[in-house]
């Protein structure tokens, strides 16, 4: 008998109703993170001139909040947007100086929002989309007159909104190249913006017509850190830029060089940051600071307020702020080496463990500076190690040890700091026999070429190789114990606002004893994309699973579908490859550490819908699990639009298949 390929029996399969006569059912073992980002705190006052305090908070499970702390108590009245879905994050806010109205623009669904603690009773107003094109806001700043503008991205596009007509007027690009601008506004009429991220620079604005011009110093090298600028808003009102070639005052569309600056006005944004520059004292002479909002970062999960008086004869308080948190999305899981499961969260990043049956989940708390999300996870010598988004911090938790975050010797979690000032994004980490950490990384903003860099908890030495393959970033690694080699899986992943110009990935072998690059090429795979996962077949062979994620399409490249290759990494060539099926979902996939080696060594990988086994030896390809109603999802940023569909790829554990959808941990039994 002619045996079927295991796609047509797929498709035969579905044509009959199902793909298994008794499919698996996924299970929700919990929700390990409730935290919050983009945490901001807004002094003001009411219309009747009492003291008031809010603080914006956003999560990707029910959306940004905004809470109205009573200054007694520290409870908290709890305000939810309207599209608890797609306003998710609150990128840019402003406390109006002149109104007490507080302004929220957010992410993803570029809209701006008004929250006016006179009026508590209107909730969280939507006001509206600030344009078609705009995805999140990065700048808020209110003029004189009460005129709000906002800076956005991408396009590093202005636009500003008329409190008194609710309308919208559209000014489009402050810039050709740039995608991120910081507006501020002077109170005698002046208008400008920072523009980052390739070249950071000044733009002047007339506020009538839109024109801009760019003015005084620019920063030609973002790594070299004597280069700087601050542009910000003084005492006196009027707008300042601090560089490393000068003092400027800004005056209309022209830039003037002074010998003295004012210090920063309270109550205004610093530009290019998402924090109020100095602290605004409510009527009464209190202030308000956060204890445990992530060293200062804007994340977590902060409980903790302290309330402090200008007059220091009146003693300062601490509260307790009562704030519910919906759950946040998970970004990454791995088996530690005590049998539990690890991550972190996504905005905020904060470190969980979990039985493998859900009955045990426990919240640790900060394991690092880097407040985005761990990105890899890898367990050397009994202690689990993180590499995070930004900056590809390395952390360090020892599950025997208590906890105790620092960055000390003997702080558990353990904040290890950077191993190079260029990576930004670590894809990927593996710990090797050599008793080092090897981790990949995507390079920071506006940059191009990633890093490929060690380090040696033993001694604490470490090196980085920026570029190991030029215009290009590591995105998956897999130690080859035959050859004692590095397989690097690469991506055309640039810095976010940097213009990719190759669209081919790569493959590289890198000889740690020798710390260099001993080979890269393609394997003879044409149509090459970005390598995004690496498994063992047995034999001396290797599955690549080969794709674009979101963040490099949105970056410009153009969309391929999903493909896994067989390869031999000693002959330096391909066995053999295959596209995905198409019904295995849209273009919408994870891809990151989606093949998972299982049962009997047989290889599993994921789709954003679909679980898959891969015949041994093979390319071919037969779906396990699916989501019952796939939907196109929304640009990605972590957003899952199905009940079911898959965010993050977790191991396998006996067969056991760890995933997470959205916020949720979940898992299935492999059949």
């Amino acid at each position: 008998m002619t045996k079927l390929p295991p796609v047509f029996v797929l498709f035969l399969l579905l044509q009959a109703g199902g793909f298994a006569a008794n499919p698996p059912v996924a299970r929700d073992l919990g929700i390990p993170i409730k935290g919050v980002s983009w945490v901001r705190l807004h002094a003001g006052q009411t219309a009747d001139e009492e003291a008031s305090l809010l603080a914006t908070m956003s999560q990707t499970n029910g959306g940004l909040f905004v809470i109205d702390i009573d200054l007694e108590t520290g409870h908290c009245t709890q305000y939810s947007v309207e599209d608890r879905k797609n306003s998710t994050f609150s990128t840019a806010t402003f406390r109006s100086l002149l109104t007490g109205v507080l302004y929220i623009g957010s992410a993803w669904d570029g809209h701006l929002h008004r929250f006016d603690a006179s009026r508590p009773e209107r909730g969280i107003e939507d006001l509206g989309e600030i344009s078609d094109e705009v995805t999140f806001p990065t700048g808020i700043t209110e003029s004189l007159d009460g005129t709000i503008w906002i800076g956005s991205y991408p396009g590093a596009s202005l636009a500003k909104f008329d409190p008194k007509t609710e309308t919208f007027t559209q000014f489009g690009r402050m810039d050709e190249n740039e995608e991120y601008l910081y507006p501020l506004s002077g109170d005698d009429g002046s208008l400008a913006a920072l523009v980052r991220v390739v070249r950071p620079h000044l733009v002047a604005i007339n506020p009538e017509t839109g024109e801009y011009r760019e003015v005084g110093p620019a920063i030609s090298d973002t790594l070299d850190k004597s280069q700087y600028l601050k542009f910000y808003k003084g005492v006196d009102r009027r707008l300042y830029l601090d560089s490393h070639d000068g003092k400027f005052q800004i005056d209309g569309v022209l830039m003037n060089p002074v010998k003295h600056l004012p210090a920063p006005m309270a109550g205004i944004h610093a530009a290019g940051e998402h924090r109020y520059q100095e602290p605004l004292t409510m009527p009464g002479g209190w202030q308000a600071q956060f204890l445990d909002d992530g060293g200062g970062k804007g994340s977590g999960a902060p409980r903790s307020l302290l309330l402090s008086n200008v007059d220091p004869l009146i003693q300062s308080r601490v509260l307790h702020l009562d704030w519910e948190g919906g759950g946040s999305n998970l970004h990454v899981i791995e088996l530690g080496p005590d049998g539990m499961l690890y991550g972190s969260s996504y905005l905020p990043n904060l470190l969980y463990r979990a039985s493998l049956d859900g009955s045990r989940i426990e919240h640790l708390g900060q394991h690092t500076f880097a407040a985005g999300q761990a990105y890899s996870v890898a367990n050397l010598n009994g202690k689990v190690y993180l590499a995070s988004y930004p900056q590809s911090r390395i952390s360090v938790f020892d599950p025997k040890l208590p906890l105790s975050f620092g960055t000390e010797l003997g702080d558990n979690p353990r904040d290890l700091g950077r191993l190079d000032n260029v990576g930004y994004r670590p894809n990927a980490m593996v710990a090797a026999p050599d008793g080092k950490l090897w981790v990949g990384s995507g390079p920071d903003y506006g940059l191009v070429g990633g890093t490929l860099a060690w380090y040696d908890p033993r001694t604490g030495d470490k090196a980085s190789h920026r570029g190991i393959v030029p215009e290009m970033s590591p995105s998956s690694l897999l130690w080859l114990s035959d050859s004692e080699r590095l397989l690097v899986g690469l991506s055309i992943e640039a810095g976010t606002g940097a213009t990719i110009n190759k669209f081919d990935g790569a493959f590289a072998l890198w000889d740690p004893e020798a710390d260099g690059l001993e080979w890269s090429g393609d394997f003879g795979i044409g149509e090459l994309a970005d390598v995004t996962s690496l498994a063992r077949a047995g034999n001396g062979l290797v599955y690549a699973l080969i794709g674009r994620g979101d963040h490099v399409i949105s970056a410009g490249a153009p969309e391929i579908r999903p493909r896994i290759a067989l390869i031999d990494p000693d002959r330096r060539e391909l066995v053999s490859s295959a596209w995905l099926p198409e019904e295995f979902g849209p273009l919408s996939w994870h891809g990151s550490y989606s093949l998972r080696v299982g049962p009997g060594g047989v290889v599993f990988g994921a789709t954003g819908y679909c679980i898959f086994r891969i015949e041994p030896g093979t390319c071919e390809v037969e779906r396990v699990w699916q989501v019952d109603q796939p939907e196109a999802r929304s640009g990605a940023w972590h957003t899952a639009l199905s009940p079911n569909a898959i965010d993050i790829v977790g191991p396998i554990v006996g067969n056991e298949f760890y995933f997470a959808t959205g916020w949720r941990l979940r898992s299935i039994t492999l059949p």
